[in-house]
């Protein structure tokens, strides 16, 4: 069995699972409701939280499991990319874990972890394939041919989707996590109401940034009570456009790359729209699209573990090398 560790943002989160990728426990702590005061995650906090519950969550997963620290065969943590404090929290804990029980360690790429996802279950989706990375922090369109590895094919010039979603629902006056907001209320609009831009710019690359500023402009020129009887139809038309760019970008990079299999991954992966829009995409389960630590421990099947000794050196980092 593997023991997965996940403190990248704003969730503690451990696992346990088999080396066969059954999920045998899943435990999430967020910390949503601290940040939402402030409209997005106060990275010092997040480190604050996470030394608090980072002990509690592993005693949990593994009771939950019905283990113990001495059933596992290895560890795995994100050592990034994500906030630095946070990421520290839940890696000196893990090389604490592999040291004191002499357990192998796999530091896992955050990202690496959302496409492992896939792999879990009774039907895991088999490489290769096209895959749409979209978090708050990264959209990427990825090319993966095997389970261990992946090459970007296009990535966010500027703010990622679900930063653009958070930034939406900020100008519309909707409460964080903002894609979550959007979502439901994009239900009750019109998608077709407001004509907002889709970057187009060169390659498989996204950009959002021209999206949110036509956001604001609109939303300036409406004026308040305007805004307040349209919330519903700037949700779902400002929705709609991230979602073209997603689901374009996706199928011309699958094209390009040769993959006919697609699939998403990460916490956009959630909306609702989204998964709508590709029928024939895998998408992971609701789950396992946020940060948790089922994908951490899944990704480390695929990768050669450190020593206890090794694993002393290894160090978090913030962006992607």
């Amino acid at each position: 069995m593997i023991l997965g560790i996940e403190s990248s943002c704003d969730e503690t989160a451990a696992a346990v699972i088999t080396h066969e990728g059954q999920v045998l426990s899943s435990v999430i702590a967020s910390q949503g409701d601290y940040h939402a005061r402030y409209g997005g995650v106060v990275p010092e906090v997040a480190s604050r939280r996470h030394l608090e519950q980072i002990g509690p969550v592993i005693h949990e997963a593994l009771f939950a499991a019905g283990v113990g620290l001495d059933d596992m065969a290895r560890i795995g943590v994100t050592r990034g990319p994500g906030l630095i404090g946070a990421l520290l929290v839940g890696l000196s804990t893990a090389k604490a874990m592999a040291w004191a029980k002499g357990l192998p360690l796999v530091p896992v790429n955050h990202l690496q972890g959302h496409v492992a996802s896939l792999f879990l279950g009774n039907s895991p989706l088999e490489p290769p394939f096209a895959c749409l990375l979209a978090t708050g922090g990264h959209t990427q369109v990825l090319a993966v041919r095997n389970h261990g590895s992946f090459e970007r094919l296009g990535t966010t010039l500027d703010d990622a989707a679900g930063e653009a979603f958070d930034k939406g629902a900020r100008l519309l006056g909707l409460p964080y996590p903002g894609g979550a907001a959007i979502d439901a209320l994009a239900q009750e609009g019109d998608p077709l109401a407001f004509s907002f831009p889709v970057a187009n710019v060169p390659g498989f690359d996204f950009s959002f940034s021209g999206l949110k500023t036509s956001l604001l402009y609109t939303v300036r020129d409406l004026g308040e009570v305007a805004v307040a009887e349209r919330r519903a139809d700037l949700a779902a038309s400002y929705q709609r456009a991230i979602v073209l760019a997603l689901t374009r970008r996706l199928r011309q990079a699958a094209d390009a790359a040769g993959l006919t299999r697609l699939a998403v991954v990460g916490g956009v992966a959630a909306n609702s729209e989204l998964r709508a829009a590709l029928p024939d995409a895998a998408v992971a389960p609701l789950a396992l699209c946020t940060d948790n630590a089922a994908m951490i421990a899944s990704a480390a099947r695929y990768a050669e573990p450190l020593s206890p000794a090794e694993a002393l050196v290894v160090d978090a980092y913030a962006s992607a090398p």
